[in-house]
């Protein structure tokens, strides 16, 4: 065949030009570099479409759960009152009371400042992601697993939170950034910048170290810089190790973690086969560090380490793991990359959303999706009861009232001695039980508000006078379920 003498002089260069060209468009690495506005939209496309995700609903019909409340209140102390209450209680969420403090000093936004950092930080998560999945699968594989964050059903709960949860894999995400920097490049800048990044994801939730143990797979498996990850780590273990020894002596406040049940292990056993079976459609690796070697020990170590340790202390719960969801949507995004064809991309990942922000989206943002709601129980009680009425909390557990005080004023804590803030407690402290009893017995009607599920009982007295003097001087008018919380009015016999 002739070549014109304009294209080829001679026929050598295009036998060789023919299977550059095809090496050029199969090989990821030889592929043009995408511009810096493509570069960047791997980051900024989930993050705008996690904000929007997470702004949808976020006031959840108005509705408040107890772990909220309390963050809620206690953001809302003085500094020095935050600092009493840390040496005696809850600790381990210190640094998130002090950020909300902050935020509610600048800006007294009621629900939506109350979660709108938790909103932010997915965004960051999904914008991280992306950026981890660009880097170590190519920008399809990044942008498909940026966008899979906010879409995975943990990742909108937690993104309307009031809690800690989703500011820790915002750390996380970008912890995992730099120790690939420092994997691939060392040097001790990168070191320390992870080393800080991970301290500060561990002081806003002691069990983000379970993220450290994965890191250091990773590290091993991808047998890189073994030793400078071992010192910052070292560092990370040193920096907690204050926090740990402090929150050790309000454990405590763990107690009503039960052992894992079967639908808690069917989960990790569905999600973790999920990730194991997406790392088999990998591609091929883009430097040291393989997405696989990173992605799979964040998704299935932490969980794992706290359902095996359970036997030996109940500790799995798992919002406490929630940056599994970084290894979960890396994978997920890869895969989606290695499917044969773009239309199948597109297909699944439109089934995807529409199956995550259409019933299963509704649903977590409706008040039934937590497992309490004290502005409920505060609307119930208010509605059940009259001026100068007794208030009882049963155990003495405060969290219905720490965020609607209103609603409970025309009432009489009967056994409130010092309130949570003056008391530098999470819940105040009570009278003795004998007061209790006379305070009671000085009572015509009294509504009693107990916590059926989920909370220990009062180990110091306080609860079963309570329950003594109810039962042998009242007779019950009319009880109502709301959520987690049982609401009866108690009145004197014959004054119903």
């Amino acid at each position: 065949m002739r070549t014109s003498s304009r294209l080829v002089t001679s026929p050598e260069p295009a036998i060789a030009t023919a299977p550059l060209l095809a090496t050029r468009a199969d090989r990821p690495e030889l592929r043009p570099t995408p511009g810096r506005s493509a570069r960047w939209a791997v980051a900024l496309v989930p993050a705008v479409t996690a904000i929007a995700v997470g702004l949808w609903g976020i006031r959840r019909q108005g509705s408040l759960w107890s772990d909220e409340a309390v963050t809620y209140e206690v953001a809302h102390r003085s500094t020095p009152d935050i600092w009493r209450l840390l040496a005696e209680a809850d600790a381990v969420h210190g640094l998130h009371y002090f950020l909300m403090h902050a935020v509610f000093a600048s800006w007294e936004g009621g629900l939506v400042a109350l979660r709108l950092p938790s909103v932010l930080a997915v965004a960051a998560t999904a914008a991280g992601v992306g950026m981890l999945g660009r880097r170590l699968a190519g920008p399809r594989a990044g942008l498909l697993a940026g966008l899979v964050v906010p879409l995975l059903p943990a990742m909108q709960r937690y993104a309307q939170e009031g809690r800690s949860y989703a500011l820790v894999c915002a750390l996380m995400t970008w912890g995992t950034w730099l120790l690939l920097d420092g994997a691939e490049a060392g040097g001790r800048r990168r070191w320390a910048g992870y080393g800080a990044v991970m301290l500060a994801a561990c002081l806003l939730h002691e069990f983000a170290v379970l993220g450290l143990i994965a890191h250091g797979v990773t590290v091993v498996l991808s047998r890189r810089r073994l030793r400078p990850w071992a010192v910052s780590a070292a560092a990370v273990i040193a920096g907690l190790a204050p926090l740990a020894l402090l929150s050790a002596t309000q454990s405590g406040q763990v107690a009503w973690i039960g052992v894992p049940d079967a639908s808690d292990l069917l989960t990790f056993g569905v999600t973790a086969l999920l990730g194991i079976a997406c790392a088999f459609l990998k591609p091929p690796g883009r430097g040291p560090v393989g997405l696989s070697a990173l992605a799979l020990p964040l998704l299935i170590l932490p969980a794992g380490l706290l359902l095996a340790l359970s036997p030996l202390r109940p500790l799995y719960v798992d919002r406490y793991v929630l940056f599994g969801s970084i290894g979960l949507a890396l994978l997920i995004g890869a895969a989606l990359d290695r499917l044969p064809s773009r239309g199948m991309v597109v297909t699944a990942s439109l089934a995807a959303a529409a199956t995550a922000l259409l019933p299963g989206g509704q649903q977590l943002r409706a008040p039934e999706s937590r497992s309490d709601d004290v502005t409920a129980v505060a609307r119930a009680v208010q509605e059940m009861s009259g001026p100068g009425d007794g208030l009882l909390f049963t155990p003495a557990r405060r969290a219905w009232i720490l965020a609607t005080p209103g609603p409970y004023a025309h009432l009489d804590d009967l056994a409130l001695a010092t309130s949570p803030a003056a008391s530098g407690t999470l819940f105040g402290t009570e009278v003795t039980p004998g007061e209790i009893r006379a305070r009671m017995l000085a009572s015509r009607r009294i509504v009693a508000v107990q916590d059926v599920i989920g909370e220990p009982g009062d180990s110091t007295g306080r609860g079963a006078a309570k329950l003594a003097t109810l039962q042998a001087h009242f007779e019950v008018c009319g009880t109502r379920r709301v959520t987690r919380a049982q609401i009866t009015v108690y009145a004197r016999p014959g004054l119903c």
